[in-house]
């Protein structure tokens, strides 16, 4: 049995723009069927992690604040997100997902089928081996380095 085949990082990109472009299609399909527009759903999907101030909002979904604001609006007025006063800074609103948001996050994410169904074609251990990589990958948070060991100091 041989390993699996070699691939440089261009190859790499190619198929991630590939299986980003499936995902974000079968993503925006799925939004739509719950009449959103792929950025609400992208919106709740990022709440569904926790709530957002809304600056850190619109930094995550790379979009302008008061693009953010305009999105965050539709979305309060049907019942899926809240806005809260930060309780550290009163002029800072953070967006929170409502249990009506989390329903139809999980709906969306139920509707996309064709993810579902690539990602079913793995077995646990190859799921939970993409997990990590991904994970590896696309950390946000900054790789830690090993401390430096003190150099040695000169006997007296």
């Amino acid at each position: 049995m041989t390993g699996p085949a070699r691939a440089d990082t261009a190859q790499l990109m190619e198929l991630l723009s590939v299986s980003l472009g499936v995902y974000y299609g079968d993503f925006t399909v799925a939004a739509a069927s719950e009449n959103l527009t792929a950025s609400q759903g992208k919106a709740l999907t990022v709440l569904r992690r926790g709530p957002a101030a809304m600056r850190a909002l619109a930094t995550t979904l790379t979009c302008d604040a008061s693009n953010m604001t305009g999105i965050v609006d539709r979305l309060e007025k049907r019942g899926l997100v809240r806005r809260e006063p930060d309780p550290a800074d009163r002029r800072v609103k953070t967006v929170v997902l409502t249990a009506e948001g989390e329903r139809v996050t999980d709906a969306i994410r139920a509707k996309m089928h064709t993810t579902q169904n690539g990602l079913a074609r793995l077995d646990d251990e190859e799921r939970g081996t993409l997990y990590a990589l991904l994970d590896r990958v696309f950390s946000t948070e900054p790789e830690r380095k090993p401390e430096p060991e003190p150099e040695p100091q000169p006997e007296r």
